[in-house]
């Protein structure tokens, strides 16, 4: 069996070493041209890594097993992979003959004001894609120094923009879709239109900052999006909101709208920045929709 490790920032071959103890698996780096380069992709790295390398992913086609060595593994906690041992034990059962390997949703930003989106005509994203109070907070959190980020670099980046954030209009239209790529526009209604807004999360899987549970409902294949919009809280009210979201009780307050679709167009006053998985990709008036079983991931 061939194998292609793939090493995020702060990685080094020292972090394959457990991996290649079995002598029948030959091993390269980096990431394969095409699929008759490797026949498994070993990725170590957190979600920006993932989310930089989607496209090539998909493109390729090939078992990707995630090993959670980044600074924010919220993708790979989704797919049970909490520690390096857990990925090791899951390598382990694919080099056994296991057939641990399932196919995921992604999510898929279409149009965008500028960025990769608007030039390629779809960027993938693994968690969360969002609009609003969290963009701020991962714009704060991707200056702090790499260590600092994988130990509470979100709430401590968190906490200090609640405060000075403000509230802003959006307009979601979601659309029953007539085909895989079309969608009937007189069956599109307005969530939260014109309405002052903190947040609007568009996920595929449940957790991102770190483990925050924004979307607790969300699965991985589905073939759908769990959308959460918080409503302009007080800074106060919107501190003491912030607690609950790792448990998922934020469902609970008035504010909060969530809701499922398998595709939305997200519209805002001015242009405002839209990142996913922690990552900058464009700005809004922007789409978004799922890819179904677009990666193939071992588990």
């Amino acid at each position: 069996m061939r194998a292609a490790a793939i090493l995020g920032l702060g990685c080094s071959a020292k972090n394959v070493a457990a991996f290649q103890l079995d002598a029948g698996v030959e091993w390269r780096m980096g990431m394969p041209s095409t699929d008759d380069h490797a026949d498994v992709i070993v990725l170590f790295g957190g979600d920006g890594t993932i989310h930089r390398h989607l496209r090539q992913l998909v493109k390729l086609g090939l078992p990707v097993l995630v090993v959670p060595v980044g600074s924010g593994n919220d993708f790979a906690r989704a797919l049970g992979m909490r520690s390096v041992r857990d990925s090791l034990v899951a390598w382990q059962r694919f080099c056994s003959g296991a057939g641990n390997v399932r196919a995921i949703d992604l999510g898929v930003i279409f149009g965008g004001s500028a960025g990769e989106a608007s030039a390629s005509g779809g960027h993938y994203f693994c968690s969360v894609a969002g609009v609003g109070l969290d963009v701020e907070v991962a714009r704060r959190a991707n200056r702090l120094p790499r260590g600092l980020r994988g130990h509470g670099g979100y709430t401590l980046s968190l906490l200090p923009t609640i405060f000075q954030f403000a509230p802003f209009p959006i307009r979601i239209l979601t659309a029953k879709p007539t085909d895989g790529n079309s969608a009937d526009r007189s069956a599109e209604s307005a969530i939260g239109s014109d309405q002052p807004t903190i947040l609007a999360a568009f996920a595929n899987t449940s957790t991102y900052g770190g483990g925050m549970k924004i979307a607790p409902h969300a699965k991985m294949d589905d073939g759908l999006l769990d959308v959460c919009v918080v409503g302009g809280l007080d800074p106060f009210k919107l501190f003491c909101l912030f607690p609950t979201v790792y448990s998922g009780r934020h469902l609970k307050i008035r504010e909060v709208k969530y809701f499922q679709a398998a595709r939305v167009r997200v519209e805002t006053e001015h242009p405002m920045d839209v990142y996913a998985d922690g990552e900058f990709v464009c700005q809004t008036p922007v789409e978004m929709g799922v890819q179904s079983s677009a990666l193939r991931v071992v588990t």
